[in-house]
């Protein structure tokens, strides 16, 4: 398989196995782990269903094959699709959508620019963007953009929800490990990389909220100094802090989908890494099996692939 369907499948697998986890809570899970891919009595969603994550990921995906470049305008309306007509969903149900990302795609359903929908207050720094940034990694990587095209494109699909550079910097310091992981560097090695980058673009409050991950060794933490919450810094430490740690992408997704709180949107970013780490076929067929419109998700990927790779300047 690519690294495309690695990367992707590998996200929406780690998705849907934390949907039915999500907010439960971490001493329980550690007690009563979770490691097959079960439904949501909470959100009555069935097996195998991805939530937004996945949703707007593979929106913005569809909208580049169909415009073979990311146009902003078409994202965002592709995003209202998901929000207003369950397109891009698992299953025709659209839940578990966030609150700044719904006021931005609402901002641009009332006609403003989509450079200007972002939230920017320091409030709205929850994980929305970050979760489905993969696509610019991969494009990043693949077209061989130099690092302030790549800073500028990160940037502005940060902010078409999340405009705040604490938001704008995890997502960029994500898109810049995926790039090492594609280089093929060890999950040891990109993480070492991506602490020697500068971020000098980025505001110093911003770089410090960081400073576990890019001045000390996220992994040497333990278990209780790991926050697994829906800011986007809390996300990040924890995804990188399981990956580090684990030692497959089975082992990363039982991790995810049992540390509590935000386990979906942390299944999906350490998932995305595992996947391109171990591959597709180091998944469990079990999850394969129950991952809804898979077929769908891998067609898209592949498509992605496609444009990406035959891009003419």
């Amino acid at each position: 398989m690519s690294k495309f369907i690695d990367s992707i499948i590998g996200h929406a697998i780690g998705d849907a196995m934390g949907v039915p986890t999500e907010f439960c809570i971490r001493e329980y899970l550690l007690k009563n782990p979770v490691k097959e891919m079960i439904g949501s009595y909470k959100t009555g969603q069935p097996a195998g269903s991805w939530s937004d994550d996945t949703s707007m990921e593979i929106a913005t995906i569809d909208s580049f094959i169909q415009n073979k470049e990311f146009n902003y305008h078409d994202i965002m309306h592709k995003w209202e699709e998901w929000i207003n007509e369950a397109k891009y969903t698992a299953n025709n149900d659209t839940f578990d959508v966030g609150r700044t990302c719904l006021r931005a795609i609402r901002n641009h359903s009332l006609g403003t620019e989509p450079l200007k929908c972002g939230i920017d207050g320091e409030q709205s720094n929850g994980n929305g963007s970050l979760m489905r940034i993969l696509p610019v990694a991969l494009y990043s990587y693949y077209r061989k953009l130099d690092v302030n095209e790549i800073i500028k494109l990160t940037n502005e699909l940060s902010s078409l929800t999340h405009q705040h550079d604490i938001s704008k910097l995890g997502c960029y310091i994500y898109v810049r490990y995926i790039m090492f992981l594609l280089d093929g560097k060890n999950k040891n090695e990109a993480y070492e990389l991506i602490k020697t980058l500068d971020y000098s673009t980025y505001d110093e409050y911003a770089i410090s909220k960081y400073e576990r991950i890019l001045k000390n060794d996220i992994a040497s933490y333990t278990i209780d100094n790991i926050l697994s919450t829906g800011y986007v810094v809390d996300t990040l430490e924890c995804a990188l802090w399981i990956l580090l740690n684990a030692n497959s992408y089975k082992e990363t997704i039982i991790a995810t989908t049992n540390i509590g709180n935000d386990t979906d949107t942390i299944g999906a970013i350490a998932g995305s890494m595992a996947g391109i780490i171990y591959g597709y076929d180091s998944i469990p067929t079990s999850w394969i099996d129950k991952l809804m419109r898979k077929d769908y998700l891998i067609g898209l990927a592949n498509d992605f692939e496609k444009e990406v790779m035959n891009y003419e300047v």
